[in-house]
């Protein structure tokens, strides 16, 4: 009976963090909302990174892109590409989006090491779905994206004015090369 009580409860507590763990990670920046009328399908395609927040996931990396494709289920799936400038290697994750709770609002988790997800939150786009801004579950995470490997100034100065009333320190912002 102490054996079966030494691993029940390691266990126990073990799941109980993931569940934990996950349903934290898929929260919205306090300040930050998601774009209501969100429509997935322009969505989709190619998008250039412009901007981001250096993490160990995208150290070192130029050249990055995102794929979004929508999946039999309804699920998006997720190809993440970049040149890592360093190791002079191409990296490529692909992973799987889902909304939280309506498609209409831009409010997804993201999981590219399932079961663990993220949450991948448009907070800003232009009416004809060619720049985002993007952020993460906490304000460590923010992307500003574009349909081509340049954003006008005048986007930029709209996403970077957001971002800040919302709390993110825009100049730990790392500016993405596109040469390759």
């Amino acid at each position: 009976m102490k054996t079966l009580h030494k691993i029940i409860l390691p266990v126990s507590l073990g799941a109980l963090g993931l569940i934990i763990f996950n349903s934290c990670s898929v929260r919205i920046p306090k300040g930050a909302a998601a774009v209501k009328n969100f429509d997935a399908k322009k969505y989709l395609g190619r998008w250039y990174e412009i901007a981001r927040f250096d993490y160990r996931f995208e150290k070192n990396m130029d050249n990055v892109t995102a794929e979004y494709t929508e999946n039999p289920d309804g699920s998006i799936q997720v190809k993440n590409k970049g040149y890592d400038y360093v190791k002079k290697v191409w990296n490529e994750s692909i992973g799987e989006a889902q909304f939280v709770k309506d498609p209409t609002e831009a409010r997804l988790k993201v999981s590219f090491f399932k079961p663990i997800w993220a949450g991948y939150n448009v907070i800003d786009i232009d009416e004809d779905y060619q720049y985002a801004m993007v952020a993460g579950s906490s304000l460590k995470y923010l992307w500003i994206l574009s349909r081509t490997t340049t954003i006008p100034e005048s986007i930029r100065q709209r996403f970077l004015a957001k971002a800040k009333k919302i709390g993110y320190d825009t100049h730990e912002l790392i500016w993405v090369k596109h040469n390759q």
